[in-house]
């Protein structure tokens, strides 16, 4: 290659160069107040107070085929605007001459954090308008935003800056293993339905306290966030059935701190409801808890003459990993969904004792690629040294139960000669296809072995209403209608949603859709 023909290069890039430093300075019409965009209102949806919204966008487009020059853009209430901008990448609350190119466009991208305190109210519906120009060309876009006012729970930060923690024990080398998180003080103990909750860290129940929680109660929760009862301790979630199905007005509901549309079926936003070892008579009724990593993780006193753990009429779903992981405690259920999760709808762990009856145990995830069935029961892990671990399954009853998924089979059972293992599924509808035949010489597996499997329907399509959406009630073709134990259903007359099962139970929470 020449000299003169890379001279030559040279010239022609620094002309092109040239030209294109030269546009920045292109001449400009004024706007003249004909500007479009993207959206004629900016909803910010709902925030908490005190609490930053999401970022949202508006795209401001001039589609004339002159280079124009927005004279300005602000907001009405100026540096008072609780609202703020950033237009192409400058934050602030007020421009001057923005250039726009022929048919191209700009973004705006606005945010908002408002306290509701100085108002004294518990709702607010904060408006501001976003103007373009002025005088006979001026343009407005509202902004709106519904702010709530909530009660904040969250851990002290300590004199080295630290936040406050919980111990939870020591690891195999004696350090100790803590959680971000803080002890419910007396006052703190009784949440009402007056204001929503959002609780940052582990909001904890120490021995001899109940946490009651009131029906119609919102907890939210932040990322890494739950509640844990800890030995001695208890909860009680005293929700009832709702006047709404849709808005659940006297049901609880446990879910995380983002209020934005976009985040309500967003799976592990928040940590989970522990119900730690030695914890007592815990009663969970009319709770719809979702999109947490565990939704319920409940562990030890399997033989207790009180259940660890009541729970009725409620719902669990959306959960990243398990829904509802018991290890080694004792649980009785009914009228229960245990909907979409990552790995397990309902994972009983290393033995106990266990109940249910009309449960929905359904895992139909969509969100990823799914690694358990809707159902496991175990008793035993393998140890550091390669040895079983684990304790009794006294008892696991499923009756008038559904156990059904997206995959072929959603049932798992793992036992050890070392430890007993019981369970009887009585008048269940079972997905549990063996394609491979793996499985015919597992005992385990023996669907015809009725002191196990008592009147199981096998792989027959239940028809849910939108399971992909953790809607689980079914129609009167269903194949889980009218097949269910009436002797059982009696102890459970009616439906999650008040309906009577008197005659023609169906199995599950549901009865058909009418």
């Amino acid at each position: 290659m020449s000299v003169r023909y890379l001279v030559t290069i040279i010239v022609l890039v620094s002309c092109l160069s040239w030209v294109s430093s030269c546009r920045k300075d292109f001449e400009v019409d004024a706007s003249n107040g004909d500007l479009q965009f993207s959206k004629d209102t900016v909803f910010l949806d709902t925030v908490f107070t005190n609490i930053g919204s999401s970022t949202y966008s508006l795209k401001v487009l001039n589609r004339s085929g002159k280079d124009i020059e927005i004279p300005s853009i602000r907001l009405q209430d100026g540096d008072n605007s609780k609202y703020r901008l950033n237009v192409e990448g400058v934050a602030g609350n007020s421009f001057v001459n923005v250039p726009l190119y022929a048919r191209d466009s700009l973004y705006i991208f606005i945010e908002t954090t408002y306290d509701i305190a100085p108002d004294n109210l518990t709702e607010f519906l904060y408006i501001d308008d976003l103007l373009f120009d002025s005088g006979a060309n001026e343009q407005r876009i509202p902004l709106v935003t519904l702010v709530k006012d909530a009660v904040f729970l969250y851990p002290s930060t300590l004199a080295n800056g630290s936040k406050e923690s919980l111990l939870l024990g020591l690891d195999e080398q004696g350090n100790e293993l803590r959680i971000e998180g803080f002890i419910l003080t007396d006052d703190e103990l009784n949440i009402t339905n007056e204001k929503p909750y959002v609780i940052y860290g582990y909001a904890a129940v120490s021995a001899g306290k109940t946490l009651s929680i009131q029906e119609g109660a919102r907890l939210h929760f932040h990322k890494d966030s739950g509640i844990l009862v800890g030995s001695g301790g208890s909860i009680k979630i005293l929700g009832s059935a709702s006047d709404d199905p849709v808005l659940l007005d006297k049901e609880v509901i446990f879910e995380g701190d983002r209020l934005e549309p976009e985040f309500s079926d967003v799976p592990g936003q928040w940590g989970t409801l522990w119900l730690a070892p030695g914890s007592v008579e815990n009663e969970i009724s009319y709770l719809t808890l979702k999109n947490a990593t565990i939704g319920i993780l409940a562990e030890g006193n399997p033989g207790a003459s009180s259940p660890t753990l009541r729970i009725r009429n409620s719902q669990v779903y959306n959960s990243t990993l398990v829904n509802l992981w018991a290890r080694n405690t004792s649980i009785t259920a009914e009228n229960l969904i245990l909907g979409n999760s990552g790995s397990h709808s309902l994972y009983c762990n290393l033995g106990g004792t266990y109940s249910f009856i009309h449960t929905t145990i359904a895992n139909y995830w969509s969100n990823s690629f799914r690694t358990g069935t809707a159902l496991k029961l175990d008793s035993y892990e393998i140890d550091n040294s390669g040895n079983p671990s684990g304790a009794d399954l006294l008892k696991a009853d499923f009756i008038n139960c559904i156990i059904d998924g997206n995959t072929s089979r959603e049932l798992t059972l793992l036992s050890t000669a070392e430890f007993d293992f019981n369970f009887l599924f009585s008048h269940v509808l079972l997905k549990f296809v063996d394609t491979g035949g793996q499985f015919t010489s597992n005992p385990l597996y023996d669907f015809a072995d009725t002191s196990m499997y008592d009147t199981v329907l096998l792989n027959t399509a239940v028809n849910f209403l939108d399971a992909v959406d953790n809607d689980f009630r079914i129609n009167p073709n269903s194949s889980a209608a009218g097949i269910g134990d009436l002797d059982a259903a009696l102890l459970v007359p009616f439906d999650l949603l008040g309906r009577e099962r008197n005659t023609s139970p169906a199995v599950g929470a549901y009865q058909p859709e009418l």
